[in-house]
């Protein structure tokens, strides 16, 4: 009878543990739009091409054809348009299941644009590396600085006014980079005028990119992507 109960209480534990973790799952769901979860649902299910080469980020990323830009068909576009780091860590086994070659990850202003600090990011983005080095140990990671912004344009204002928050997480990131052993890309300083700013030639609201721009990123990271 002891025996019963006490496996009673174990079952029960569990469901407590799976309830509140489908609590949580609810919770997280409320933080990304419907466009967030789509795209998530198609990266979840497509083949694995082998040797994938993965750039992972927010619109930011989304928003640039790699394959393109690079003259590489292995490269695979996995950004999602508003995603933050903890987007990232939900989604991230679609990408270390296909043991990819190498990932190229930016990621972080629209968490400064919610208000996160630097230093709450880096705890997230640590989370990021360390799934990525348990789950896919070969793969080659490249962290991509954040880019600068533009406050002039007067639009994407929660964005754009965090040009001196984006230089301290760009510092804290170049650290973590050296930490686990990654190569540590600065593209701040390849598209930043002398006031720290995205020029305007680089975009038109401050924040997303033009062609112009993403020529820029593309012709400095070519060497890396082979």
């Amino acid at each position: 009878m002891k025996r019963f109960v006490l496996l009673l209480a174990a079952a029960f534990g569990i469901a407590l543990t799976v309830s509140s973790q489908s609590q949580t799952a609810v919770t997280d769901s409320s933080k990304f739009a419907p466009y967030w979860w789509h795209s998530k649902d198609m990266y979840d299910h497509l083949p694995d091409i082998r040797n994938e080469i993965i750039f992972l980020g927010n619109s930011i990323t989304d928003g640039a054809e790699w394959f393109e830009l690079l003259g590489n068909k292995k490269c695979l576009n996995r950004g999602i348009s508003a995603d933050i780091t903890e987007g990232i860590l939900l989604r991230l086994d679609a990408i270390t299941k296909l043991q990819p070659k190498k990932i190229f990850i930016m990621i972080g202003v629209n968490d400064l644009s919610r208000n996160m600090t630097p230093d709450e990011v880096i705890v997230n983005y640590r989370k990021i590396l360390e799934k990525i080095r348990n789950e896919s140990p070969r793969t080659k990671v490249y962290i991509e600085s954040v880019l600068p912004v533009n406050p002039a344009t007067g639009m994407a204002k929660s964005h754009t006014n965090k040009t001196s928050q984006i230089m301290e997480l760009n510092g804290k990131l170049k650290e973590l980079a050296a930490e686990f052993g990654h190569t540590y890309i600065d593209l701040f300083s390849l598209m930043a005028d002398a006031e720290n700013h995205l020029p305007r030639s680089f975009s038109v609201d401050g924040l997303h990119l033009t062609y112009k721009a993403y020529k820029v990123w593309a012709d400095a990271i070519k060497p890396y992507v082979k």
